[in-house]
């Protein structure tokens, strides 16, 4: 186990709450930053994040702070991780926010699952733009809903680093009883493996919400799987990450149980509700819904047929009804699998 000390996690939603509480089990003292002073005020009056991850006990070792505290430059610069924990549509300003206060040496991992919107840049580019100088980062991913690992059932991820050093370090903060942490070096197949599980985990809501049933749901998991390991090689990812906890696993979960928000948003849609409806309800970000659009600029870009992921485009976008969604994938010529 590495020893005690302060991680900034920066982020303070259900995910971020779930990584800190788990930081704060490895006795690590836990400053989480975010955005919502009165929220944040809230968590460390009642040990609780009620609004992301209700009833769950917080541990003295988790402190929640404003992201414009005056104290933000001394935390960072004290703490020997940083994790950022924020919708991938906000990386780019988080990195440009904290960066002033951090150094090149910084230990820098996050745990974002999607593409930046307008130009399908994967995170560790984004970073790589804003911080050319970074030397030691990674992603973390894999199956798991921040509830379950709040409440401390087993759970597993995958920590891909820039070097065999980076995803040890960062593994090591994290991985305890509760969490086991297997590393890597395949940054892209990571980063793509839990981007385009969102998008087909609304590809499966979708047909379990027009009840179309288990076939459908098997099928459209295991050629959406197909759809990934192509894209993915296709941009630099090894094939056996794509089968493994940040491919495959993460794939399975999302696309098979309801507390998956991409999963949710499928359901509604498939039952008649509209796209503007479904998120309103649903009230927090969902990754899939910006996913689709960017993984349709990758599609056209480097020639790749993935027809379960344009069509959940399709559906988003276009207005195609989910119920001509299914059949026109039925409706395919016929090919080898």
């Amino acid at each position: 186990m590495s020893t005690p000390g302060t991680v900034s996690v920066i982020g303070a939603g259900s995910w971020g709450t779930a990584l800190a509480q788990q930081l704060a089990r490895r006795q690590h003292q836990v400053r989480l930053w975010g955005r919502n002073r009165e929220h944040l005020a809230e968590i460390n009056r009642i040990r609780c994040n009620q609004r992301y991850l209700p009833n769950i006990t917080l541990s003295d070792n988790v402190t929640a702070f404003d992201l414009a505290d005056p104290s933000l430059s001394q935390t960072l610069k004290d703490s020997q991780l940083i994790l950022l924990v924020v919708p991938s549509s906000a990386f780019r300003e988080t990195i440009i926010k904290i960066k002033p206060y951090c150094s090149d040496n910084t230990l820098l991992a996050w745990a974002c699952k999607g593409l930046e919107q307008d130009s399908a840049k994967r995170l560790h580019q984004i970073l790589l733009e804003e911080w050319p100088g970074i030397q030691r980062y990674g992603v973390i991913s894999g199956p798991t809903f921040a509830l379950e690992l709040a409440k401390g059932y087993p759970t597993a991820i995958t920590v891909a680093a820039n070097s065999d050093q980076a995803s040890g370090d960062i593994a090591d903060f994290l991985h305890g009883d509760r969490l086991r942490c297997y590393t890597s070096t395949d940054i892209v197949g990571v980063e793509l493996g839990g981007a385009i599980k969102n998008a087909l985990a609304i590809a499966t809501g979708i047909a379990d919400g027009l009840n179309f049933g288990a076939n459908t749901r098997s099928a459209l998991i295991t050629r959406g799987l197909s759809e990934m390991v192509k894209l993915g090689a296709a941009l630099g990812g090894q094939a056996n990450t794509f089968y493994g906890l940040a491919g495959l696993g993460d794939l399975i979960l999302t696309c098979t149980d309801d507390q998956s928000r991409n999963r949710q948003l499928g359901l509604a849609l498939g039952r008649g509700h509209s796209l503007t409806d479904a998120l309103e309800a649903i009230d927090q970000v969902v990754e899939g819904v910006n996913t689709a659009r960017e993984l349709h600029q990758l599609m056209q870009t480097h020639n790749i047929d993935m027809p379960i992921c344009d069509s959940v485009y399709r559906v988003l976008y276009e207005g195609l009804a989910p119920t001509d969604a299914v059949y026109s994938l039925l409706e395919r010529e016929l090919k080898a699998e």
